[in-house]
């Protein structure tokens, strides 16, 4: 029997399910990222090796994998295609290769058809949507640099720089400040910028900031839940013209991606501007992951080639 292996690559991590003809997912596992927008070449390097070592293991034989689907952040950059066809192949996999944004296979896997709208605000941000008649619009996902607004990452880079305008004097009463001290393990504004200007940080550990978000509003602080409203103002303003331009308006939204499925204070702000003007899109937790879209994906391609 041949196997179908989905690929999720984040920007923190990746999840890969494999399964088999069309049976439910059989085996699931997580490695680290494979985004190459911010991320790290010899830790995508060390990703791939796993992820071949252990579906060489458990399918036996890489001629056992009728297609492998990657669905990846970063693949705006076409570079980045190419950077990750040469992973597959340099770790023995000669067999149908899809690889997509990660949107699709998202999408995929939440409305288990590619049909509706997917809404990430993981790391990154994106909003993706396919009509009835096949038509798709994408908003944001262009990258961490220009891009990403709502997403993780743009929560932790903003409460730093809460932290260095609260210590100039700009802000005052915030909590924010001593929480993310102490995450980071720092004392001093000096060594805060140390950190973010030191070459080896990555987005990602920007992006393992904005927890703080939810425990800062959970506590009152003022300052956070302003940032909390507009997280979902930024991530409202990436739905709207997907609805519109698609004529989806009566389609569920759903989310993806641990600001939305974590911090209800985010969620709730964006379903209330919904509420307002778009009252019959609401938000839904995924029927499946990513990671599985990946396999209905490739399973389609599978079929149709």
């Amino acid at each position: 029997m041949a196997y179908i292996v989905g690929i999720d690559g984040g920007g923190t991590k990746t999840a890969v399910t494999i399964a088999r003809d069309q049976e439910e997912s059989l085996f699931t596992f997580t490695v680290g990222p494979i985004n190459y927008n911010g991320g790290d070449a010899d830790a995508i390097a060390a990703s791939f090796e796993e992820i071949f070592n252990r579906t060489r293991h458990y399918c036996g034989d890489l001629r056992a994998v009728a297609h492998i689907c990657i669905g990846a952040a970063g693949i705006s950059n076409p570079l980045v295609v190419r950077l990750l066809e040469q992973h597959v192949r340099s770790n023995g996999y000669n067999g149908p290769l899809t690889i997509t944004g990660d949107q699709e296979t998202a999408l995929y896997g939440a409305q288990n058809d590619l049909q509706g709208i997917i809404l990430i605000a993981g790391t990154g941000s994106i909003c993706f949507g396919v009509n009835a008649m096949g038509e798709r619009h994408r908003t944001g996902g262009f990258g961490h640099l220009i891009d990403d607004e709502g997403s993780g990452y743009s929560i932790g880079r903003d409460l730093l720089s809460l932290l260095v305008r609260a210590e100039d004097g700009r802000v005052k009463d915030s909590i924010v400040p001593a929480m993310v001290y102490e995450q980071l393990g720092l004392g001093t504004v000096q060594e805060v910028i140390g950190f973010v200007y030191d070459k080896r940080t990555t987005k990602k550990e920007i992006a393992q900031l904005a927890p703080i978000l939810t425990t800062a509003c959970e506590k009152g602080d003022v300052h956070a839940l302003r940032l909390a409203e507009q997280c979902a103002a930024n991530l409202y303003e990436l739905v709207v013209p997907v609805i519109e331009k698609l004529k989806l308006v009566d389609s569920p939204i759903a989310i993806a991606g641990s600001v939305l499925q974590k911090s209800h204070f985010v969620k709730e702000a964006l379903e209330r501007k919904l509420a307002q003007s778009h009252p019959q899109n609401k938000l839904i937790l995924p029927i499946k992951d990513a990671a599985y879209g990946a396999v209905l994906l490739g399973r389609a391609k599978a079929k149709s080639g």
